[in-house]
């Protein structure tokens, strides 16, 4: 289950770049996702944008948390945290901080973002070193991804089939996060019966995914772009993760049947 809980945030998220300010979050957006392996109720991941200030200018400060429960915990202790400050026009990030600790697999970093000379500082807290690593003109880090990329302009003009493609600096690389679109259906959740838009994110088969279109993603289909659900065939097991709780919402959430 390493870096499970992360990976759960990375692929729900889905879009593409755009210099829009955005509509479909602003400061107060929370979201928790309750998740499961297999038959077990796994742990938690949540959501949350605040804003913070930098470069003497307000920028939007995102936070995720990835954690496991009960029996879970027991067996593999997750305690995630990732944070990312981006700006508020551009989505372009300025920072972010990544803190795991996944069954002993730990990371204290802190990325500093030039998007101007296309380079991010890393510090690495917990090695004393820190390292400048060249980086595309629009990257994204790994937080940052979800919120950049749920502002894609032609999000519902896409096609069953096309793909859309973005850079992400994750792990000291920058990575070309491919997703497809499938359409669309009306989902169960616990909120009821919501229109939603399917896609599926690849990814790199092998020691964690039995194979590239391992990944299913729900998302909302209405202005907020919210992930619902997520599906994963893995190397070992099942993954699965609902929207548990919301509140703070720019706009207001359809459902067509409410339970």
């Amino acid at each position: 289950m390493r870096k499970i809980i992360v990976l759960t945030i990375i692929f729900i998220t889905f879009g593409f770049t755009t210099t829009q300010k955005p509509e479909a979050y602003d400061v107060g957006e929370w979201f928790k996702f309750r998740i499961h392996y297999g038959f077990i109720n796994a742990g938690y991941a949540t959501l949350e944008v605040k804003e913070a200030t930098k470069n003497n200018k307000k920028v939007y400060h995102a936070i995720g948390k990835g954690y496991t429960t009960g029996m879970s915990r027991f067996f593999f202790k997750v305690d995630d945290t990732y944070e990312s400050y981006f700006d508020k026009q551009t989505n372009k990030p300025y920072q972010f901080v990544r803190k795991i600790d996944e069954g002993g697999y730990t990371k204290n970093q802190e990325g500093f973002f030039n998007q101007d000379a296309n380079k991010v500082l890393v510090k690495d807290y917990k090695n004393k070193k820190e390292k400048t690593f060249p980086v595309s003109e629009n990257v994204q880090d790994i937080l940052s991804t979800f919120y950049y990329l749920r502002n894609h302009p032609n999000i519902d003009k896409l096609k069953p089939g096309e793909s859309i493609i973005v850079d992400m600096f994750f792990d000291d690389e920058t990575y070309k996060f491919k997703l497809k679109y499938l359409g669309k259906e009306d989902l169960s959740t616990k909120f009821g019966t919501v229109p939603a838009m399917i896609f599926r994110p690849l990814v790199q088969s092998g020691r964690v995914f039995k194979e590239e279109e391992s990944l299913t993603v729900w998302i909302s289909d209405d202005e907020n772009k919210i992930p619902l659900r997520i599906k994963a065939s893995l190397a070992v097991g099942s993954l699965k993760a609902d929207l548990d709780g919301f509140k703070g919402l720019k706009n207001p959430f359809m459902i067509k049947v409410k339970k």
